[in-house]
């Protein structure tokens, strides 16, 4: 009877095992291009994310969370297609994070995500276009979108009593969303912008670019580009020439890249990016350091959120089939329910396999509004002593 006992038990627990899932998660994230400088840190955080699941063991009753990486590119449409094609086809997926940059995002959206039922939470794809994208309740993301940056660069331009700005932004969907996003809010406040040209990345020099810009006026020049593209262009020729000495970065800008380059050279200068402050934030900038990557990396943080977001939908809805946990994203995201921090995942996966209700907090005080995108916070920020410091939140 015993040995029937045991050999009954070892049979259950390799039956057991033998249901076990393995769900694999794509990282869609420009690992070449504009914002390479950026990509290793988002996916360290999204697979931040999947390890704390993972290694809890309560997914879906035991289910294992493997990451898998594909490369964007950041601003090529064919390589993010076919990259997004390759982790639903091939790899077999069952949610993504990414895109990042707002052009490769739409394409593998409405090219790949849509017509096979994908879900994708987007970390830092900003363009206000995306807000009226057909996703079929499919797509999320949980950096707020441009048409509230636009608003808080006005502000920010407004309470530092400045009235005359240049514009100059990435010839892409982001750079153009966000340049006519800031137009709207900075002139409706009085402020005018005296020119707002578009500049082309991978270019070797922006002389032009910068004359034009010069020629317009303006008491600071916002760079609505690329760190590692032409962004860095636009702003060295600036500073070369003479033709600016203040300038406000945008979201794209922002990087550890930013500071070593500009900082000392920018005295004064300032921008902003998605941010917040409080207990969620400083906990995951804890469990990232500890994880040996820079968890204060631009939208590093928003991507451990968009990988956790999946996963707790995923747990609410009893499945990995994106067609049935799409519907959960939202009310995981949102109140009613126990407030959730980073590093407390395995306890919200009890809380949802028992039938409970979690309010996914995270790193950036998630809140998610209409068509399933962050309600927003922003971080201020300003050059002093060769450093970005904080200024503000808001």
């Amino acid at each position: 009877m015993k040995k029937l006992l045991l050999a009954s038990t070892a049979a259950f627990a390799l039956a057991g095992a033998a249901q076990a899932e393995e769900i694999k998660i794509g990282i869609l994230l420009g690992f070449t291009g504009p914002l390479e400088s950026l990509a290793p840190d988002m996916a360290s955080g999204a697979e931040l994310a999947m390890k704390e699941v993972s290694d809890s063991g309560l997914l879906l009753n035991g289910a294992t969370v493997t990451p898998v990486r594909a490369d964007s590119g950041c601003v090529d449409a064919a390589l993010a297609t076919a990259s997004a094609e390759r982790l639903i086809t091939s790899d077999k997926v069952k949610g993504i994070v990414g895109g990042d940059c707002s052009g490769v995002t739409t394409a593998a959206l409405t090219n790949v995500a849509v017509p096979n039922g994908m879900v994708m939470i987007s970390p830092s794809a900003t363009s206000p276009g995306l807000s009226t994208v057909d996703d079929k309740g499919l797509f999320f993301r949980t950096a707020p979108s441009d048409a509230r940056q636009g608003q808080v660069m006005a502000d920010i331009l407004k309470d530092r009593g400045i009235t005359k700005v240049a514009v100059s932004y990435t010839n892409n969907d982001y750079g153009k969303g966000l340049a006519d996003s800031f137009a709207a809010a900075f002139t409706a406040q009085g402020g005018t912008v005296t020119i707002s040209a578009p500049h082309e990345d991978g270019k070797a020099d922006y002389s032009a670019e910068v004359g034009a810009l010069a020629s317009a006026g303006g008491e600071v020049l916002v760079v609505a580009g690329y760190i590692d593209q032409g962004g860095a262009g636009i702003t060295n020729g600036a500073i070369d020439s003479g033709a600016f000495d203040t300038f406000m970065f945008p979201d794209g800008m922002f990087s550890q890249a930013l500071e070593d380059n500009f900082a000392a050279k920018t005295e004064g200068s300032f921008g902003q990016h998605p941010g917040t402050e409080g207990d969620g934030v400083s906990k995951y900038h804890e469990m990232g350091a500890a994880a040996g990557y820079n968890p204060k990396n631009a939208f590093s943080p928003e991507a451990y959120d968009a990988a956790a977001l999946i996963l707790l939908a995923m747990q609410a809805a009893g499945s990995s089939d994106p067609q049935v946990y799409k519907d959960k994203v939202m009310d995981v995201a949102n109140g009613p329910g126990e407030p959730i921090m980073p590093g407390e995942l395995a306890k919200a996966l009890e809380i949802l396999k028992n039938g409970g209700d979690v309010d996914y907090v995270g790193a950036t005080s998630v809140e998610l509004i209409g068509p399933g995108e962050s309600a927003g916070n922003y971080r201020e920020f300003e050059m002093k002593g060769g450093k970005i410091v904080t200024v503000r939140f808001r």
